[in-house]
């Protein structure tokens, strides 16, 4: 089976909007255009190392994890199911973004739980799954099962991903795992920033196919389609 290329589904802020300009430039990537970005000014030093990890994703959240396609299946028709799934009726899910730190990393989060949101990412979760190749024991070893909780390893080994259902947290990730002694100083400089922006509640309103060609590529945003209400 090949690892490559993967695809996720991804929200990603609509091009060019002050969350995607935030985002973006903090990653120092866009994911839409696949071109590096020059970082803002005032950063720490050591910034670009401190946001390598997401640099690779492109400023997104998750509502599919990154995935292999199955045998037999093809991008045309992944991009194909997201139409289809774009098209169904739901409650297109609103929140008020904050930045705050999450699981050590910091992070645009919804201020409020959000049981629509939920609703969402759990119907992309078994909508898209048909696509996604059986997890490589390599894969699963990266996800140092023996850290997780049993029901996490139970949804690792049946979904291919650990965070889904109970689990989910939307965050629309901005460093990597920072110490303890640098989150709330980071954390304090984003939410300066973020309130600059002018961003107030967002309408979680669009779903992204991004591709990663190889392990040494990001992902870029190679469609995207309007929710229905």
């Amino acid at each position: 089976m090949a690892n490559y290329p993967r695809y996720a589904i991804y929200f990603t802020a609509a091009p060019g909007s002050a969350l995607d300009r935030f985002g973006s430039a903090l990653l120092g990537y866009d994911a839409y255009g696949g071109d590096d970005l020059p970082f803002p000014d005032g950063l720490p030093e050591d910034w670009r190392n401190l946001t390598q990890d997401p640099r690779k994703y492109g400023f997104h959240a998750t509502l599919k994890a990154p995935i292999a396609l199955a045998d037999g299946k093809a991008e045309s028709r992944l991009a194909a199911a997201c139409e289809l799934f774009a098209d169904l009726a739901r409650p297109v899910p609103v929140i008020q973004p904050v930045v705050d730190a999450i699981s050590g990393f910091v992070a645009v989060v919804p201020a409020e739980p959000s049981a629509e949101l939920e609703l969402l990412a759990a119907e992309a979760t078994k909508a898209f799954d048909p696509f996604r190749a059986p997890l490589s024991s390599e894969d699963r070893a990266r996800r140092n099962p023996d850290r997780l909780t049993p029901r996490q390893r139970d949804y690792l080994d049946r979904w291919g991903y650990p965070y889904v259902f109970e689990e989910f947290r939307f965050h629309m990730t901005l460093t990597t795992r920072l110490p303890a002694e640098r989150r709330e100083p980071v954390v304090a400089m984003l939410r300066e920033r973020f309130a600059a922006t002018g961003v107030g509640p967002l309408p979680i309103d669009a779903i992204s196919l991004c591709r990663q060609e190889t392990a040494t590529t990001r992902f870029r945003v190679i469609g995207r389609w309007q929710l229905h209400d």
